[in-house]
């Protein structure tokens, strides 16, 4: 007969407080987040009650006060803005990460170490050290308030993280794979795209994912170096901030709106995230 292995009450306890643990971690980054749901759904009279009033009467009014209703400025060209410099950079970032990552990883690059460890030394530098140098550059370029200068600055500021990321997934592809196809004469874009990119999809997917999100939640430079033009939607939620005081309601709306596409997109590549966020872990 077979026996099942028991697991000692010490061993039951440690786990259930792990589980805790993570349950009430769980909840200490959730529950801000449902915070803030809930109060764009209020009137800015019903916010500004304390204690919060939970059980206030539902509206819509803050979304429609954010899309312009009340007569405000549009959110839809600092939404646009950001959506194109995000993605075009997270494009730029995979289009040089992955050759650089393939090199490192699977051709015998001499002192690969030191070479990944230049591109990390770039993230070492504060961003807002660097600030006066890029806009001096921007102005004389003529650049400032122009979208291609934020998806040059992007593409460079993620970079560095995805050749790191793009160089351990890749590690991981067995050699024998890309041995057979030198054999049979496929050149290095035709590995690229048909060997190596089909098996390091999850690690492609998280790293572009990593990058979007990086690229969109980027305030400093777009605050600094854009305006009216090129202002992206981080931006665009700053301007809620005025002199006459802190709406509440529609900050809460506004930061919603915005959060959707960032949710959306990790909603979508959730398992191609975990999946390569974990590749390498076991062995």
């Amino acid at each position: 007969m077979r026996r099942t292995a028991t697991v000692p009450p010490r061993g039951r306890r440690r786990r259930s407080l792990l589980g805790l643990a993570a349950w009430l971690c769980g909840l200490f980054f959730f529950v801000p987040v449902a915070w803030m749901v809930l109060t764009s759904f209020h009137r800015e009279t019903d916010t500004a009650a304390n204690p919060p009033d939970l059980g206030a009467p539902l509206t819509l009014h803050g979304y429609r006060e954010f899309f312009g209703a009340g007569g405000g400025a549009s959110p839809w060209p600092p939404l646009i803005n950001s959506l194109t410099a995000s993605v075009v950079a997270t494009l730029l970032v995979l289009t040089l990460a992955v050759p650089a990552a393939y090199a490192l990883a699977v051709k015998p690059v001499r002192r690969w170490s030191d070479v990944l460890f230049f591109f990390l030394s770039t993230k070492m530098l504060p961003v807002v050290a660097g600030l006066l140098p890029l806009y001096l550059v921007a102005q004389k370029a003529g650049m400032l308030d122009n979208i291609w200068l934020l998806i040059i600055l992007y593409a460079s500021m993620n970079l560095p993280i995805a050749v790191w990321m793009m160089r351990s997934f890749l590690a991981e592809i067995p050699v024998e794979i890309l041995e057979a196809a030198a054999i049979d004469g496929a050149g290095l874009p035709t590995t690229l795209l048909r060997i190596v990119a089909p098996v390091a999809l999850p690690g492609i997917a998280a790293t572009a994912l990593i990058s979007f999100i990086f690229s969109w939640n980027e305030l400093l430079f777009a605050r600094v170096l854009t305006g009216v033009v090129a202002g992206t939607a981080p931006v665009f939620l700053t301007g809620f901030v005025t002199s006459q005081g802190l709406f509440l309601a529609k900050v809460c709306a506004a930061a919603t709106v915005i959060s959707l596409p960032v949710l959306a997109a990790g909603f979508a590549a959730q398992d191609k995230l975990v999946q390569g966020l974990s590749l390498g872990a076991v062995k």
